[in-house]
């Protein structure tokens, strides 16, 4: 028994303890390495023996080569001369052993561990990294931004000890951000890419106006009112349906806050967008009203033949408010309820401008499928 081999396997046992690598692992990515190593150096092919016991410090490189009358093969045949160098018994048949010294292999094995050991600490740090981002998946976090690009204007944010990026298409409007700016950001979803695992993150996404109603309202934070539904342009205008577990308690007040402290502080948050907080209905009739605000409606008829849409009545004066600046008030409103919507004036009437109004809104106010 070697005093080399046992310091040898000692040293796995101690990167085990340290490192976590199991020494298995190691030994398993050793043994292929030296394999390598001797059909390079010594020919050779599936006639190569490696083994390291632990158990008993054993570590024994040899080729096995099968004795025969003439070579056709060298790297796997010897004659019987050759062979009796090794083995004074061995007869034509035989499979001879060349045992190989194993201080040339020492150096392998070493960076091979090495090599092991930070492909495992590697490892290590995606696996915390991914840990990192599953966690958060789907929540609000605050980020720091470290880089902004210049091409492209993306930000390279930090979310705990795990970088992300945050593209300029999944920030809001025309928000300058800068390096050192703290940004609340929604972890859209996790995925594991070639180089590690990957936050796609956004300040677009319904889910961050709905995660910050969350952290101001405690009624929804603890469950008394609940967000039925969003519809959201970012930079622009959302849309809140809301709904009220407790008779006592008004959804649509409890969302807004005292003098309009609540939503005033969710708005400065989103660069100014503007919010309409609505009461959530069973009733479709009810809510596709109540999501037209802040247009009033005469009325809402359902198609008969179940094709989720319906007509809307709104007064001739207030045709211009429902449909919105380029259809957004009725495009939102169809995204909240999930209704196509065609909206009328309620005298009927169309004149020329009024019929390309009515158009708009009935092109623009259809849900995405």
């Amino acid at each position: 028994m070697s005093n080399a081999n046992a310091e040898f396997f000692e040293a796995l046992k101690l990167l085990e303890k340290e490192k976590g690598i199991p020494a298995d692992y190691l030994l398993e990515k050793i043994r292929a390495a030296i394999i390598i190593a001797v059909k390079r150096d010594f020919g050779g092919k599936e006639n190569i023996s490696v083994i390291m016991d632990p158990a008993t410090n054993e570590f024994e490189v040899s080729l096995r080569k099968t004795v025969v009358d003439e070579v056709e093969d060298p790297d796997e045949e010897m004659t019987i001369d050759e062979a009796h160098r090794y083995s004074k018994k061995a007869v034509v048949g035989d499979v001879v052993a060349i045992q190989l010294e194993t201080k040339q292999f020492g150096r392998i094995a070493a960076q091979t561990a090495k090599h092991v050991i930070r492909q495992g600490i590697r490892e290590a740090e995606r696996g915390q990294q991914m840990q990192e981002f599953q966690r958060r998946n789907q929540e609000l976090v605050t980020a720091n931004v470290t880089r902004i690009d210049p091409k492209t204007g993306a930000a390279t944010v930090e979310i705990g000890k795990a970088e992300a990026v945050l593209p300029l298409t999944e920030q809001i409007g025309d928000e300058q951000l800068k390096e050192g700016d703290r940004v609340k950001v929604y972890v859209v979803d996790v995925r594991e890419g070639d180089k590690g695992p990957r936050a796609l993150i956004s300040r677009t996404h319904p889910g961050l106006v709905k995660r910050l109603f969350e952290m101001e309202v405690p009624e929804i934070f603890n469950g008394v009112v609940e967000i039925k539904a969003v519809s959201r342009e970012a930079g622009s205008r959302t849309k809140l349906a809301v709904l009220s577990h407790d008779e006592n308690v008004d959804a649509v007040g409890a969302c807004i806050g005292p003098r309009g402290a609540r939503v005033a502080g969710i708005v400065d948050e989103l660069g100014g967008e503007k919010i309409d907080i609505i009461e959530y209905s069973e009733n479709p009739e009810e809510f596709i009203a109540a999501a037209l605000a802040p247009a009033k409606v005469v009325s809402v008829e359902l198609d008969p033949d179940g094709a989720h849409a319906c007509h809307v009545r709104v007064p001739d004066a207030q045709l211009s408010l429902a449909i919105g600046n380029k259809g957004q008030n009725a495009r939102l409103a169809a995204k909240l309820t999930g209704w196509k919507i065609d909206i009328r004036p309620e005298s009927g009437f169309y004149g020329e401008e009024m019929d390309e109004k009515g158009k708009n809104a009935e092109e623009t106010a259809e849900t995405e499928e």
